[in-house]
């Protein structure tokens, strides 16, 4: 069987080149031989350069930093147009430091309006209107209030809490009247004078001074 394809195959060769078998064979072998040679020579020595992976490529984030109790204009500062602050976003007055999510809420992101603010309304109402950036969250309905829970519940397991931000409700002339009726109504001198004085028919205390004055008139 060998013997037979080995016959077929010089004929093919002959045939097909005009040459005998073992000068094909020879002459394929030097060509083998030269591209091989020339592959070296330009070949380069170093290894080819590893493919770095996605771990490699993004640099590690640092700690988040506490900030403790922040107004709303500090938080601003916070919005990632600095790329060596953190980037931070509030919900209910509470801080979170999104900095893992950059590519979502850093410069570019599409919810990069949100950085640096409380976003409790528009996130509630899921609006990206300049006028609910805020963290009012004052004439919800109960389907928007049950979102904006939904974003709490999402932001405390995935973020780190770092802070809050100063409330800056101004105190109302309601509140104002209600002080000055607790200081006007503090117990003082009249108050207690109108506590000891008797009330109704009851017994009352005589004085000492008053004592002699009232023996002296069953006398005459």
């Amino acid at each position: 069987m060998v013997l037979q394809l080995w016959e077929t195959l010089k004929e093919a060769i002959v045939a097909y080149t005009g040459l005998s078998p073992a000068t094909f064979l020879t002459g394929l072998a030097l060509l083998i031989a030269v591209y091989y040679t020339v592959s070296d020579l330009f070949a380069t020595s170093d290894p080819p350069p590893r493919p770095r992976n996605l771990e490699e490529m993004v640099q590690p984030l640092p700690p988040p930093v506490q900030v403790g109790e922040v107004s709303e204009e500090e938080l601003k500062a916070y919005d990632g147009s600095d790329p060596k602050k953190p980037l931070l976003m509030a919900i209910k007055g509470q801080i979170y430091d999104v900095s893992q999510s950059r590519m979502f809420y850093g410069p570019g992101g599409p919810y990069a309006l949100f950085a640096g603010k409380d976003a409790s309304r528009a996130l509630a109402k899921m609006s990206f209107e300049e006028k609910d950036l805020n963290g009012d969250i004052s004439g919800l309905s109960g389907f928007e209030l049950g979102a904006l829970q939904d974003w709490e519940y999402k932001f405390m397991s995935k973020y780190v809490k770092v802070g809050t931000v100063k409330s800056s409700v101004p105190v109302t002339e309601a509140a104002k009247t209600n002080g000055e009726l607790s200081e006007s109504s503090a117990p003082g001198d009249g108050a207690e004078t109108v506590a000891n004085k008797p009330t109704g028919d009851g017994p009352s205390e005589i004085s000492t001074d008053e004592a002699p004055s009232i023996v002296n008139a069953d006398k005459e």
